[in-house]
């Protein structure tokens, strides 16, 4: 049975340049299984100051963040969460009675499954990409005690600045290395992008690996997880963050934490 939407119903919310749909299946779902008095609306604005303005103004009790609005909405914020302080990026905004207190969940889960797979601070990496995402996953890596690992991209102002933010070597190509670990925070293998049916890496650097992660949430099997899954690697996936991020966002608007199975279901609801 639905909640019935009153004066008393909180709101909750995201911000991105082109809004999704998984976080609004995702949070709404879950308030029905729930019975809580809450609803989730996706957004997108041309005015990020005026917008987080309106989250305040408005008493709305969280928004999510996403890209281009994770760096653009910290100036407008009272305190920032040590998940986004490590990585000077937003992607959750919690309102307490007009104080507005930043996280980033994005780092929050990446470090919960790097600790959760018992990933070893001796395991050698290579993390493909130079955006947000991968800022979140190399601060993760770092405060997980992982010294041994190179960042690969092409942009190499971005993909320098990113290393050596977080005290990793940089290359543009993974050339002759074969780490133990390969991680994608790319679009590569990204459902309707122009890379959907692409490797980020290729075969004989995942066959070399004992572990591969890919960050690309959908499909929730992309070509990369797959082949890895083929070659008996262990992985993890880009569906296992998304649906983690989302519970910690959820459970920051909420104060409820759903079981496992909820979760589940949710996340499946949210793909469908």
């Amino acid at each position: 049975m639905s909640q019935e939407i009153n004066k008393d119903t909180q709101l909750c919310m995201s911000l991105a340049g082109r809004p999704g749909n998984f976080g609004t299946r995702f949070h709404n779902y879950l308030y029905q299984q729930l019975g809580l008095n809450f609803i989730y609306k996706a957004f997108t604005t041309q005015d990020i100051q005026a917008a987080v303005g309106g989250v305040r103004a408005l008493g709305i009790r969280g928004c999510a963040v996403s890209m281009p609005f994770k760096e653009s909405c910290i100036p407008f914020l009272d305190e920032l969460d040590p998940s986004a302080t490590a990585i000077d990026s937003v992607n959750t905004i919690v309102n307490d009675g007009g104080l507005l207190r930043a996280y980033n969940t994005d780092y929050i889960a990446v470090a919960k499954l790097l600790a959760q797979h018992q990933v070893a601070p001796s395991t050698s990496f290579a993390l493909r990409g130079s955006g947000g995402m991968a800022k979140a996953v190399t601060a993760a890596l770092r405060d997980a005690g992982l010294r041994n690992g190179h960042i690969i991209a092409r942009n190499e102002r971005a993909g320098r600045a990113l290393a050596q933010q977080y005290g990793y070597a940089w290359q543009p190509e993974m050339g002759s290395l074969r780490p133990q670990m390969v991680i994608n925070v790319t679009p590569i293998g990204m459902a309707g992008g122009a890379e959907a049916q692409q490797l980020a890496f290729e075969p004989d650097c995942i066959a070399a690996a004992e572990r591969v992660f890919d960050v690309v949430a959908l499909p929730a099997e992309t070509p990369l997880i797959r082949h890895a899954r083929q070659q008996g690697k262990a992985v993890i996936t880009g569906a296992q963050v998304i649906a983690l991020q989302a519970l910690e966002q959820f459970v920051l608007y909420t104060g409820v934490r759903p079981s496992d199975e909820q979760v589940a279901r949710a996340a499946a609801h949210a793909r469908a």
